[in-house]
């Protein structure tokens, strides 16, 4: 809606304040720094009877962008580099990080047929690389580069499948860091690609069917020509592709014309028998489940479970019998077997009962049950036999993030990676028959770990709610309230996070820093009453998470306001919108990363509708009211003093597209009162974050370390 110009006029002076609408082109400061002219529009929106103004709505444009939105990146991007450039640590932190970074980083292997299938980095490629080989004790040879496939590493290996006797693997590539995917099939042997080529595919892996002749996977119809990066992607459909056809001979398997908002994930089963469709609704964490007896060609699709009230994860099959992981009357998570010829409820037998751990993935390897939970924001694994009986536990050194445990039914073997804040990634063979584990490859990495220390503590939430943080840190730094200190969240889609290495946060203390990770509401770190209190209506408790986290590290003398940042990328990027726009006077340094920031239109881009079931919609009246209440882009006030704050998105970002940073961007510099810089920096050729070559990564880093040092005053040795 768009109503007349005086009342939109109103409107806008309400929002921002008169005196930003009179500044003269070119004359928007903030210090010293002149921000480039952001014009205002009369754009106001009807939300329930709530008139809620969008001035800066043509920054929504659609990658390539018009001539105007072009000029305001270019202009943008100009001052963020000629800031950075300004900083004379910036250099050396970039020359450390490209130290730090340049060590060999392995993948799990893989075995199908008689070879192993692993990626490999040497350290500073810009990505990984895909070898072959057939014995872990031979030489490799290198079966997909992707560093080949471009010039200037944007082009990246995002998925792949093998047949089950290794001899074809199909491969997707991501370009420029974008959502869709290209599907190609190699012959594993000559290291050739076969003519095939699917297109249009997204948030889809594939799966082999057993004979090897063919694969499944999902895409959506060919977007129109001009909004492949922005226009919202509805009616999934799950084909069959057999190798050799041209995509436009492939079988649709299964669409569902009457709704529109179904996502659809095919995978046979090791025994060939089955084919299994998970039925997602965006991204809520309950999920349909559908099977096809792959032995019938004419049998038809079995909506084995037909409501959306619970999550329920494939694990195995044994013969007619399939075994769950869900959290159905487990909100942590239990396994559970369902006999295909006896589907009622009432016949379901619990396999793995529930614990007091959160139980988020389950594997058959070996003829056992390899289960993962996480204790505390930490993994745990445990063995179990196939009759539910606790077998063993996986030891670990320490608090981790244990991943992988693939395999078949029939291994022997099976591999994970460990790693921590001070361990880069480990891999390790481990014996399912024996329970010994054993290194694989163990980076080496130019620093010392046993001079650092990572504690986990507890603190009280706004409501009394009892969250964990993770604090690292050189050993015997002192607590006078004086330490730089970076502050992580995420807090939503039940994703959890865990202790991870990264090189930045290595070079962060390095130089003295204090890195702290809060556990917060909306993660998975405790199942699905965790998550569920921190969606929707009570999203504000993840903020109340996080800020009270902030202050648990200035009570206790780690740091003080004025030595605190704040990050946190994507949904984490909301988090660090929300909260700079609430607590202003609590941070010295803000960086949102690729952040959802205008809360009212999320639905309206790409994938966004699919974030409903966590954020709720602007469309109905009290999800509004929370939303609004929240939105970092309708929240920011004119005349306020904000702290330091670079925003980082990237150009072709389709999954939270980058009108959000721009648009809260140009409001936060329209608001900003105070001294510090306020600044978006705006890759080019990248996206949401997968697949971003190293040199990016490197560089992007160097930026946001520049960056905190100087907004928090860091005396670099």
């Amino acid at each position: 809606m768009v109503p007349s110009k005086s009342l939109a006029r109103h409107l806008l002076n309400s929002l921002l304040g008169i005196g930003i609408l009179l500044l003269p082109m070119g004359c928007l400061t903030a210090g010293s720094l002149r921000y480039p002219d952001a014009r205002i529009s009369d754009v106001v929106d009807d939300y329930h009877g709530t008139k809620v103004p969008d001035p800066y709505r043509w920054l929504e444009d659609p990658y390539p962008y018009t001539p105007e939105t072009r000029a305001w990146i270019k202009a943008q991007n100009e001052i963020t580099f000629d800031y950075l450039d300004s900083i004379p640590e910036r250099e050396a932190i970039r020359a450390r990080l490209t130290e730090l970074w340049n060590y060999e980083k392995y993948g799990l292997p893989e075995k199908h047929g008689n070879r192993y299938f692993f990626e490999k980095n040497d350290g500073l490629q810009n990505q990984d690389v895909l070898y072959t080989v057939d014995s872990l004790e031979a030489s490799p040879r290198v079966l997909l580069d992707p560093n080949k496939l471009s010039d200037d590493g944007t082009v990246a290996l995002a998925g792949t499948t093998f047949t089950e006797d290794g001899k074809l693997m199909a491969y997707s590539t991501s370009t420029s860091g974008s959502d869709w995917r290209d599907v190609r099939v190699r012959d594993v042997e000559t290291g050739n690609d076969l003519p095939d080529h699917v297109k249009w595919v997204k948030f889809s892996g594939m799966s082999w069917s057993k004979d090897g002749e063919g694969f499944y996977y999902s895409r959506y119809d060919e977007p129109k020509e001009g909004v492949e990066f922005q226009d919202t992607n509805y009616f999934q459909k799950l084909y069959y592709h057999r190798v050799g056809d041209p995509q436009a001979s492939d079988t649709l398997v299964y669409e569902r014309k009457d709704h529109e908002d179904w996502g659809f994930g095919g995978y046979a089963t090791d025994d060939g028998r089955y084919l299994i469709i998970t039925v997602s609704l965006g991204t809520e964490r309950k999920n349909l489940l559908f099977y096809k007896d792959l032995l019938d060609p004419d049998s038809d699709i079995v909506e084995l479970i037909n409501e959306f009230e619970a999550e329920y994860d494939f694990i195995d099959n044994d013969g007619p019998v399939f075994w769950l992981r869900t959290d159905h009357d487990a909100p942590r998570g239990r396994v559970i077997a369902i006999d295909t010829r006896h589907p009622d409820r009432y016949a379901w037998k619990e396999i793995i009962p529930q614990t007091e751990e959160t139980l988020r993935s389950v594997n058959v390897v070996g003829n056992r049950f390899v289960a993962s939970y996480l204790k505390d924001a930490h993994t745990q694994v445990k063995i179990f036999n196939l009759d539910g009986t606790f077998n063993r536990e996986v030891k670990f050194a320490g608090l981790c993030s244990a991943s992988g445990f693939y395999g078949k039914r029939s291994d022997t073997e099976t591999f994970y990676s460990f790693s921590s804040y001070t361990n880069p990634g480990t891999i390790y063979r481990y014996d399912m028959n024996s329970g010994q584990s054993s290194v694989f490859r163990k980076p080496d990495v130019a620093f010392n770990a046993n001079d650092y220390e990572t504690n986990q503590i507890f603190y009280r939430s706004k409501d009394g709610t009892r969250v964990p943080m993770y604090i690292t840190h050189k050993k015997g730094i002192t607590l006078n309230g004086n330490n730089p200190t970076l502050l992580y969240g995420y807090g939503g889609f039940n994703i959890p996070i865990t202790p991870r290495f990264r090189v930045s946060s290595l070079v962060w203390m390095e130089m003295g820093g204090v890195y702290a990770v809060a556990n917060l509401r909306g993660g998975g770190e405790y199942g699905r009453e965790w998550h569920t209190a921190g969606m929707k209506l009570v999203k504000q408790n993840v903020f109340d998470d996080f800020i009270a986290a902030a202050e648990w590290l200035i009570d206790n003398n780690y740091t003080v306001s004025d030595k605190l940042a704040i990050q946190g990328a994507s949904n984490g990027g909301l988090l660090v919108g929300a909260c700079v726009t609430q607590r202003p006077d609590l941070f010295g340094c803000c960086l949102p990363a690729v952040g959802v920031m205008d809360m009212l239109r999320f639905q309206k881009f790409t994938i966004g509708w699919a974030w409903v079931s966590d954020y709720g919609s602007s469309e109905n009246a009290e999800e509004f009211n929370a939303l609004h209440a929240y939105s970092p882009y309708h929240n920011l006030k004119q005349g306020t003093k904000y702290p330091a704050t670079m925003v980082t998105t990237a150009d072709h970002d389709d999954r939270v597209v980058p009108a959000h940073s721009f648009k809260f961007a140009a409001a936060l510099q329209a608001a900003q009162a105070g001294p510090k810089p306020t600044l978006i920096r705006i890759q080019t050729k990248a996206g949401h974050g997968a697949g971003k070559p190293t040199s990016m990564k490197i560089a992007e880093a160097a930026d946001i370390l520049g960056f905190m040092v100087r907004s928090l005053d860091v005396n670099v040795d």
